[in-house]
């Protein structure tokens, strides 16, 4: 007696055929995937980026980007970079490092990239991301770039303004597509950098005011020498990551840097 439940030997082939296939491409993952790379490098112990740029990236940026965290070196008087070879092939570099001064060949990527003329993205300590703290020693083997405020940030940073007073940001030049969706004014916890002037070739775009204080720019875009252009912004504490105002910068940041066009939103 026939087995109702047996099939013809073409249609087992099949199946096994379909099984193959849909195994294979399980495991070839997905095709060519078309999104910028997004490189952050985050490299601080003050602010959490290491927690807040990830977390923004997963709400706001997956879309449009394929997001690569290059991290720093936690031990003490260490300052090497994770996987720093990734910054080569970036779209966009995005900057959150403090005071590093990494091995340097480490630092000579990050120069071909910027020497490239590619866009650079900086938040809060980016102003002094790969210079050494004032008093301190090189060790052996390891480079910094203290000019790198000056020539990829386009900013002048000389210290910031004690903890406490709430920093007001108003917009410098209100009419730029950065600030579409941005509400302004807004307040923010974040010390005050102190960065005047700024260099030729930038354009402040917010400005940040404390009582008794002259007003700083706390955010800009820069027109760097080598062709490239850079977003900056001063702001970057964890409590800036959930205003929508900052967010909405960044990610406007994020897709002038790669060129993306304007989302009209």
């Amino acid at each position: 007696m026939k087995n109702p439940t047996s099939r013809p030997a073409p249609f087992v082939m099949l199946a096994a055929l379909c099984a193959l296939v849909f195994v294979h491409a399980a495991f070839a993952g997905e095709p060519r995937d078309s999104r910028k790379k997004l490189v952050m490098l985050v490299a601080e112990a003050e602010y959490e980026t290491a927690k807040t740029l990830p977390e923004f990236a997963s709400a706001f940026l997956q879309k449009e980007f394929r997001v690569v965290v290059v991290s720093g070196s936690t031990a003490p008087g260490e300052n090497a970079f994770d996987r720093v070879d990734e910054v080569s092939s970036a779209d966009v570099l995005l900057v959150s490092s403090r005071r590093r001064t990494p091995p340097a060949a480490q630092l000579e990527v990050i120069r071909r990239y910027v020497a490239a003329g590619k866009p650079v993205v900086g938040i809060r300590t980016a102003s002094h991301a790969l210079a050494r703290v004032k008093g301190k020693n090189l060790a052996a083997g390891e480079a910094e770039w203290p000019e790198f405020d000056a020539q990829v940030i386009g900013g002048n940073y000389v210290g910031h303004h004690g903890t406490g007073p709430t920093t007001t940001v108003t917009a410098a030049n209100a009419g730029h597509p950065l600030l579409r969706g941005v509400k302004v004014p807004f307040t923010s916890v974040s010390t005050l950098y102190k960065v005047n002037p700024l260099r030729t070739g930038a354009q402040a775009l917010l400005t940040g005011a404390i009582p008794g204080q002259p007003a700083e720019p706390v955010a800009w875009t820069f027109a760097r020498a080598d062709g490239g252009r850079t977003f900056y912004t001063s702001l970057g504490s964890p409590t800036d990551f959930k205003n929508p105002a900052f967010t909405r910068l960044l990610h406007n940041a994020l897709r002038w840097a790669a060129g993306l066009p304007d989302s009209g939103r």
